[in-house]
């Protein structure tokens, strides 16, 4: 059986923490879905055709990789993927307070779904989307917090 994960997020936008993430987990994995999940009623700064576009390009060169879209609950969307594995990636002590909750509610719907965290390398411990967002609002440069692919569209 494939080992399938899943790692989940608004990816709004995608930062070198997120890539940093997929590189730590891709030796541990047949097959990574990128998944942009989505809420009808938020409004992100960027559209999710655009999300999903930056994702794209950013693992363009990653076979194991692929990057969709989705709206609902992560742990229905792994079933449908036939993915055994949510991945989340930790930052700090209050992330890991967050996204065990998360996964204590995820267990308990769907057991067989494990959610595995990945701690943040220290040289992107500190990306935020929610700050390079606001760093944009005020006109700030956020190119080294942004991946090499999508930069272009950043400066």
């Amino acid at each position: 059986m494939k080992r399938i994960a899943v790692f989940p997020g608004s990816f709004d936008p995608v930062t070198n923490g997120h890539t940093s993430i997929i590189q730590q987990i891709s030796p541990l994995f047949d097959e990574i879905i990128v998944a942009l999940g989505y809420n009808t009623t938020k409004q992100g700064m960027f559209t999710v055709d655009q999300r999903l576009q930056w994702l794209r390009l950013c693992f363009a060169d990653n076979a194991q990789v692929q990057c969709l879209s989705y709206e609902g609950l992560t742990v229905d969307f792994c079933d449908k993927m036939q993915a055994q594995y949510i991945i989340r990636g930790l930052r700090n002590t209050l992330d890991f307070e967050y996204e065990k909750s998360i996964a204590s509610m995820n267990q308990a719907i769907r057991p067989d779904i494990k959610t595995i965290f990945v701690m943040a390398d220290a040289s992107t411990a500190a990306i935020q989307s929610t700050i390079v967002r606001e760093l944009l609002k005020n006109k700030g440069s956020v190119t080294q917090f942004i991946p090499e692919a999508i930069r272009k569209d950043f400066v």
